[in-house]
Order: C-alpha cells, then structure tokens, then sequence
C-alpha cells in the first residue's frame, strides 16, 4: 500500500482535482476488478474509453483516478498528458521497482521467441536458478504456469506479475517483447539486463504499415538497454545473419554480443548437419568450442539454440550447463512438433503463421524427407493480408501438395481470406481448398502415404479457432490423432 502522493509525485506534469491523499491499495485498469482503495487508470483502448467507466469505478470504491481529461467524480483525480506512460510510471513505483531484483532477459524479432524464451529459462533452471517465464504461451513462475492473454501484458499486469516473481524468490525470468508491446509502451519500467534479437521478417503490418515502422518498434527494446556503465551490465544479443542488427547495434548504448551461422560473430554454429532426428553443430565460442547434439531439427532451430546459449552467456551461465540443456531440451509445444499415433507417415505441427517462418518450416522437411510433402495451412482474419499470396505461394513451392484452409478467421469471410491467398499464385503446383480446417487436416492424413510428411501450419500450441464472435475449441493435434485414427479403422 501507497499514499496517492508517493505516486503522483514520480510524474513530472500532473494536475490534481478533488485534492486528497488516499492510501492506494491496488491498481487496476478494468472498472470491473476495482474495489475499495483502488487507483484506476482510466485507458482510451481501441473499443472503449475508460474514461466512461470512472463513475462506475467510483461506485466501486476507487480511491483516486488517474485520466487524461477531467471526469464527473468526487474523489482525487491526478490528469495527465498520457494515461498508459503514468501507468507504466505509477505501476514501477507501487510494485517497488521489481526487475531491479532479478535477472531480466527480453527476446524480440518476427520468429523464435517462444523457443528462445524457453530455452533461455531451461538455462537459468539447469543452473539452480528459480526461474520465471512470460510469453506467447504462459506465465511462469517457478513450476506455477498461468494462461497469458497477450504476449506481453500491459504495464501494470507486467509490473505486478513481476512483483509476484519476486516474492517468490524469482532469480531470472526469460520474456517475449513482441513489437505491439514495445509501441504500446507495456515494457516501459522493465529494467532488462539483457535484450535478444532473433529475426525480422515480414509480420504484423496491419498494424505497423510498413517493415521500416515494424524494425523501429524491434529497435526500441534496445535504444532503451540503458545507457551507463555503472556495473550493472547491459548486453543486446544480435543475430549477425540478420541485416536488421547493424541498425539496432548503432542504437543501443549496451555491449553486443553477436551470434549467426554464416556470418562471422562471436557466437557462431559451424558444421551444421540436420538429420530426419537431430541436429548436430560445432558451437565456437570466444572462450571456446563445444559439439551440440540437440533433437530440435532445423536450422531455424540452430538460430534460437544460438540466441539462447549468447544470451545466457551474457547472463553468466556456464558453457557446460548451455550444452548439456540443448542436448537435453525436447521441444516446445507447437514447435515442430511430432503427432505419432502409430502411422506410418510423419505429421507435424508447427506455429509457422509468417512467410518466412513457413519457408523455414518446410525447407527443413525437404531437407529430411525422402517422400512427399502435403501441407495444410491458412491465414488468420483481421490482419495483415498482403502475406497471403506468398504464404500459398511459399507452401506450393515447398509441397507436392497443399491444403488452403481457415485458420483463426475472425470477424472476415474465410472464403474471402483463401481467395486472397490463391488469387495470382505464381507457383504453378497441386492445391485444393477446403475451409473447415479439420477436414483440411482429415484430407490431409487420408492423403499421406509411407515416408510423407504432412505439415499443419499456423496455430502451433493453439487450442481454439477463432472463428466470428465464438471461440472454438480446436487442437490441431488433437485433430491429426483423430484422423489418423479414423484412418486405422478403415
């Protein structure tokens, strides 16, 4: 608990209406979680305005509001120019500053964070650490995992869940940073110790409009590492491979440490061979060289082994305890992940839901596989279209068959979304469509044969289908078991 004053004073323009100094017993941004003592931000969000619920959250017991312009109440209003910075601001202040207390690793870039982020953690964990872990998937604490809503959460979700890691003795915790969240400001107050980039690649410019505003957003997690040398180190791991690192190496005032595979850097893979069962590579080292013989196939999954071991280097984690958790690491879920039920063609499921990912995705099954390749993949509504064309015409090229189908469509017409994928594909090669995704999936299995491969691309570790205003539930792996099945009983 906090005077409202011990708060406000942290803010540099302010204005206070109803003057008072409360005792501030939580913080809330959602009218509907308040209760008495709450501070409440009143948010301007895409769909509603905060600032219309701040009666209803003085009837609630709200303490004190902050807002960006004057509401109808009776109780301390602080103004201020932007509500979610203030949060960001008033949150760090509440909660104590709770990253000052413990490791912080931030990963950013289009594919591999969820990976990287759980190898990171597996690191810290093999090195006796109590760890904890935000992401695409989960939160983590310890051993306790929590279903996250976004990837990275708003401030004050953030700021409070790190709080929590620090009462529970957290001594490193691994963080996806996605880009929305970096523009959004949500990691503003987050005193990273080390900031990892794995890639960009073409994503999400429905939001960002252009790959120049979506590699601005990237850079901000490391223009704002830090910017002294007072003994608390600051490192930017920097995929060399990666043209988009010469930009963020001159924007951040932290030391670089550079991995990649065909550039020289100073964490690099060299003798990489890929296998239909393992991936075997010489990891060198400034300090020294190590062979890697880790069952995460593909040399996308070289890239994120390399952006773990670099950041967890940084991190002074032993070279030992690098190795032998890639050598141990099985998958993560949604990643590359196999479906056996006893068939005798390969099916695997993977997350791939960009261009590039779904390129790296299927260059490594060509790579492994000696029969054909069937893959089942979509695109998601309400974003960003103009990858579709070159989703389908990526999977025609890698396939010697595919499956165009729905994949979380949202409020659009899934008819309109496989149109945009299939109208003018410039790869000529063997498709259909068929917009119910499980028999995609069931045409798919039915189709495979001895030695194939069938790829179900896009939703990963999903469980549902986002489908109009309705979430449905719906596993693709799940669904590839069922089919396989309902083929054995054939």
């Amino acid at each position: 608990m906090k005077k409202l004053n011990d708060l406000t004073k942290h803010l540099l323009v302010k204005e206070l209406t109803n003057t008072g100094d409360p005792v501030i017993t939580s913080l809330e941004m959602d009218s509907r979680e308040v209760e008495k003592g709450s501070l409440f931000f009143c948010i301007k969000g895409y769909t509603v305005d905060g600032h219309d619920f701040a009666r209803q959250a003085e009837e609630r017991g709200a303490a004190a509001l902050v807002a960006e312009r004057p509401v109808n109440v009776n109780i301390p209003v602080v103004l201020v120019k932007d509500v979610k910075k203030a949060m960001a601001v008033m949150s760090n202040v509440f909660y104590d500053f709770p990253t000052n207390s413990f490791q912080l690793v931030g990963i950013t870039g289009t594919n591999g964070k969820t990976t990287t982020s759980h190898l990171v953690e597996a690191m810290f964990r093999r090195a006796s650490k109590k760890t904890g872990l935000v992401g695409t998937m989960y939160t983590k604490i310890g051993d306790r995992e929590t279903e996250a809503k976004n990837t990275t959460p708003e401030s004050l979700v953030l700021q409070k869940l790190f709080m929590e890691m620090r009462e529970k003795q957290v001594e490193a915790c691994a963080m996806e940073v996605s880009s929305h969240a970096l523009d959004l400001g949500r990691t503003h107050g987050c005193d990273f110790n080390t900031a990892v980039f794995t890639n960009l690649t073409k994503d999400h410019l429905d939001y960002h409009h252009t790959m120049e505003a979506y590699k601005q957003a990237k850079s901000l997690l490391f223009s704002q590492l830090g910017n002294t040398y007072d003994g608390n180190r600051k490192t930017a791991v920097l995929n060399a491979d990666d043209s988009a690192s010469k930009d963020f190496m001159r924007m951040t005032a932290a030391q670089v440490l550079t991995y990649g595979i065909e550039t020289e850097c100073d964490i690099r893979a060299k003798n990489v061979v890929i296998t239909p069962t393992e991936t075997t590579f010489t990891l060198t080292t400034p300090w020294e060289e190590r062979l890697v013989t880790m069952s995460l196939i593909g040399k996308f999954s070289v890239y994120n082994a390399l952006a773990a071991a670099a950041a967890c280097l940084a991190e002074g984690v032993s070279i030992d305890v690098i190795v032998e958790t890639l050598e141990e690491t099985k998958g993560v879920a949604g990643r590359f992940e196999s479906v056996d039920a006893g068939q005798d063609f390969a099916v695997i499921v993977d997350y791939a839901h960009t261009p590039d990912s779904l390129e790296n995705v299927l260059e490594t099954i060509q790579g492994i596989t000696e029969g054909r390749v069937i893959t089942v993949v979509g695109c998601g509504g309400d974003r960003d279209a103009t990858k579709r064309p070159e989703m389908a015409n990526i999977a025609i090229q890698y396939s010697n068959h595919s499956i165009f189908t729905s994949d979380n469509p949202r409020t659009e017409d899934p008819q309109k979304i496989l149109g945009d994928m299939t109208t003018g594909l410039q790869e000529k090669g063997s498709y259909q469509v068929i917009v119910d995704r499980r028999e995609a999936i069931r045409k798919a299995v039915k189709e495979a044969g001895d030695g194939d491969v069938v790829l179900i691309a896009g939703k990963g570790h999903e469980t549902y289908q986002d489908v109009g205003d309705k979430v449905l539930d719906f596993d693709d792996r799940e669904e590839a078991r069922q089919a396989i099945q309902m083929l054995k009983e054939l």
